[in-house]
């Protein structure tokens, strides 16, 4: 840390990473597992998108947003893992300020676009089941790549807003951050000053996001059971129901994590509880996704044992 001038206030020029435990036999036992896990959620969300490119079954608009939702799968929990396989193998995981900042911008543009995918996947669910006849043109190219735009749009301004409330913060000698990774309400506890309008604007961006997804998936499903309801064949309820499950589960996970972490009062739960609730947010759904749509979308199932029987006879 460097000396400022006025006074006995230090310049952070780096943090220090509390991590999950110091116990030396759990951490042991915890990077292999997590290495275990990332490998495995870098393996899963590459297979993922190479399958739904080479597989031309799969050149719908629903495999189009998966495949993003992979690549965003694989860099969120990217942005978090390798530091975190780090801290379990030194004494003092030391990260710097400004890594820090990279890190934290990261972790929230992506969380953003993973949002706004999930709910044009709803939509896309939506559209296929309530109006089947117009989805060839609800659901044209133009259409899917101007909601991927507002995907990554989406995220910029929520990393936008949280650099710019990062950087307010104040810092006054005190680095050691109580979790993992750099989380904003963590550095939040550490900082001697902030700015209120930007730590304001920050939290209302993230709030308007979440927000507006989960009404735009939950209204979508509304009109989906809806129109399931409606259906005489049991078959045709079946099918339809079907094909929205693995999206419904990705759902249930993503925003039923991201809601306890950043919703519920800080009094109704201990810092180690959110920092393991974090963990399966940011290390383990990452690598559930590709499971769940690979085991639960027959689809997905059926593309990927054509590919393998060209493979293995061609």
């Amino acid at each position: 840390m460097d000396s400022l001038g006025d006074g006995n206030h230090t310049a952070v020029t780096e943090f220090i990473l509390v991590g999950l435990t110091h116990d030396p036999v759990l951490r042991v036992f915890l990077f292999i597992i997590i290495l275990c896990i990332y490998l495995v959620t870098i393996c899963g969300n590459l297979c993922t998108i190479l399958l739904i490119r080479v597989s031309t079954q799969l050149h719908h608009p629903m495999y189009f947003f998966l495949s993003h939702l992979a690549f965003a799968d694989m860099i969120f929990s990217s942005s978090v893992t390798p530091n975190m396989l780090v801290n379990f193998l030194v004494d003092k995981n030391r990260i710097s300020y400004h890594g820090c900042g990279i890190q934290l911008d990261t972790a929230v543009f992506f969380g953003a676009v993973e949002c706004f995918l999930l709910a044009a996947m709803a939509y896309d669910r939506f559209v296929a089941i309530c109006n089947p006849l117009l989805y060839s043109t609800k659901m044209s190219t133009q259409v899917c790549v101007q909601l991927l735009i507002v995907a990554y749009t989406s995220g910029c301004f929520n990393a936008s807003s949280f650099t710019v409330s990062f950087f307010s913060l104040v810092f006054c000698g005190h680095n050691t951050v109580n979790h993992f990774f750099c989380d904003f309400a963590p550095l939040r506890e550490v900082a001697c000053s902030e700015d209120s309008v930007l730590i304001l604007l920050s939290t209302c961006t993230a709030g308007f996001i979440l927000l507006f997804t989960v009404i735009v998936i939950a209204v979508s499903y509304i009109y989906i059971l809806i129109t399931i309801l409606k259906m005489r064949s049991t078959e045709g309820r079946h099918k339809a129901f079907s094909t929205c499950t693995s999206h419904l589960t990705a759902v249930a996970l993503f925003y039923g994590t991201v809601m306890f972490i950043y919703m519920m009062p800080k009094s109704s739960y201990s810092t180690d509880q959110n920092k393991v609730i974090s963990v399966f947010y940011m290390v383990v759904i990452p690598m559930l996704n590709p499971l769940i749509y690979s085991l639960r979308n027959n689809e997905i199932k059926g593309a990927l044992k054509r590919q393998v029987r060209r493979k293995v006879f061609p």
